[in-house]
């Protein structure tokens, strides 16, 4: 029912219900997510921020040994389908962003590239949002060079709608060199790459397999998680966008990063202070490393 429009100010939600041949009812009915499946769902994106390349027995483990959740590899297997995880390995990562066959791809723009200064990079990317009525997606896009996120967005599903959202919410004046992202449907849509071309940007489509491509995005769901959406435990959406806001701006002007010489993200971007520093794009790094990773 995402395509009735309460607000049109012609046609009735009934007349919009009966044109859809759905009952009208349907338009306000909301799913009651069974609580023991949320808990559930909760302890396994615990587990798999800290451990992504833990597959359905390794994560059932986990669950029995530090959450004492005992159920089957195949309930396991089911609920992390459902939440779009998916063991990290070289030919697998999460299955937040699903390819369309038929979307154009592009090449990968990066290998061995040395970012140099701010906007020479951004990247993007989606990742599994629990809230506790439920769960999101929330897409983040990032200054490579300096770890600034220029905008944000979240959705109760992974159609393209937030993702081109975010980025029509970037500014105008000052764009990227090159655009990096996966080649999930989100990114390679006809109405999210336009904007892209329009600007004259340069996009960059990850391989299939190189699984570790987006690293410092994927440093930034870590990050984002276990400093604010597990310690918030967020209810709903509006929660949750309140929270990620005040957060995103911590994150950006106050939280300073080793990697950054113990500056912020926003001293960075912005030229205060800037260093010579350079970041090298070239071979992903050992997948064993991948847990102890932090921005």
């Amino acid at each position: 029912m995402s395509l009735v429009d309460p607000s049109h100010t012609d046609i009735s939600i009934s007349r919009q219900a009966e044109l859809m041949g759905v009952s009208r009812a349907s338009f306000y009915y909301k799913p009651i997510p069974d609580p023991e499946e949320v808990l559930i769902t909760r302890a396994i994106d615990e587990v798999y921020t800290r451990r992504p390349f833990y597959g359905s027995r390794r994560m059932k483990d986990a669950l029995a040994d530090d959450h004492t959740i005992h159920i089957g590899r195949h309930r396991t297997r089911r609920l992390m389908r459902l939440m779009g995880l998916e063991a990290i390995y070289p030919k697998k990562r999460p299955k937040t962003s699903e390819s369309e066959p038929s979307h154009k791809k592009y090449p990968y723009l990066l290998r061995n590239l040395s970012i140099t200064h701010p906007n020479h990079v951004w990247g993007t990317d989606i990742t599994y949002l629990r809230l506790e009525d439920g769960w999101a997606y929330l897409v983040a896009i990032m200054d490579w060079y300096s770890r600034y996120v220029v905008a944000w967005r979240v959705s109760p599903t992974l159609e393209s709608d937030f993702c081109i959202a975010a980025l029509n919410a970037t500014p105008q004046e000052n764009i990227p060199e090159i655009f990096n992202s996966d080649q999930g449907t989100q990114f390679t849509d006809n109405d999210f790459t336009k904007i892209l071309l329009a600007r004259e940007i340069k996009i960059s489509m990850d391989g299939r397999g190189r699984c570790m491509d987006n690293i410092f995005t994927e440093r930034l769901w870590r990050t984002v998680k276990y400093e604010n959406v597990f310690l918030k435990s967020y209810r709903n959406i509006a929660e949750a966008e309140n929270g990620l806001a005040e957060y995103f701006l911590f994150y950006n002007t106050e939280r300073r990063h080793q990697s950054l010489d113990r500056r912020t993200p926003a001293d960075v971007h912005f030229n205060r202070q800037r260093s010579n520093q350079k970041f090298i794009i070239s071979t992903p790094p050992i997948l064993s490393n991948v847990s102890t990773i932090t921005v």
